[in-house]
């Protein structure tokens, strides 16, 4: 699902990119949306990715970026606090890593990305949540506070990427609040549900007046 989902942030981007465009991707990770964003838009000529940890950015590049080196660039800096120039980017995407963010950190990442994007750039980001309408809830919150942190401590070598994730679903819920933040900076929001909730989106663009 988790792969599905990176897809559907891509899908979910409204207007195609132009070539040689430039995406930054906030809380990149290991990048993991990178080759469906590139599949899709092959013309891309650049992606910022920031992320707090360049040694994770480093071991994906490695590991998985292979032969897309000279395209990604590595921020190392939080998303919140990021001073990369206004109206940089073409696209701003990011998969999973809205939930760790309260609703005033989500407003400051809003207008962060309304900062980023050029007039008429798009943005796409997607997030794991709490299907609280779903009548199977009970069997994914087992799932999300149970089993993912035990099959991350028994099979990738104590990592703890999952040991607070069923907190911060619950928490998270939905990105209703931060489609909220996104359309006070100006921009234009469409806000997805995935799979009775279990994951949710917001896509759109900034105006170009």
């Amino acid at each position: 699902m988790i792969w599905l989902w990176r897809r559907a942030c891509i899908a979910a981007i409204p207007n195609l990119l132009p070539r040689d465009a430039h995406v930054v991707d906030l809380m990149a990770g290991t990048g993991e949306v990178w080759p469906h964003l590139l599949k899709r838009f092959p013309g891309i000529n650049k992606i910022t990715a920031i992320d707090i940890s360049a040694g994770m950015h480093a071991e994906a590049v490695e590991r998985l970026h292979q032969g897309r080196e000279k395209r990604i660039t590595h921020l190392n800096a939080n998303a919140l606090e990021t001073d990369l120039p206004e109206g940089i980017a073409d696209c701003v995407i990011s998969t999973f890593g809205l939930k760790t963010f309260n609703k005033d950190q989500q407003a400051v990442l809003a207008r962060q990305v309304a900062r980023l994007l050029k007039p008429g750039g798009t943005f796409s980001l997607i997030e794991a949540g709490d299907p609280v309408r779903w009548r199977l809830r009970p069997l994914y919150r087992f799932y999300m506070t149970r089993c993912l942190p035990a099959v991350e401590l028994l099979f990738l070598k104590g990592a703890q990427d999952f040991s607070m994730i069923g907190q911060y679903t619950a928490q998270f819920v939905d990105c209703a609040h931060f489609a909220e933040c996104l359309h006070k900076e100006g921009l234009l929001v469409t806000q997805t549900a995935y799979v009775f909730g279990c994951a949710s989106g917001v896509a759109g663009h900034k105006p170009a007046g």
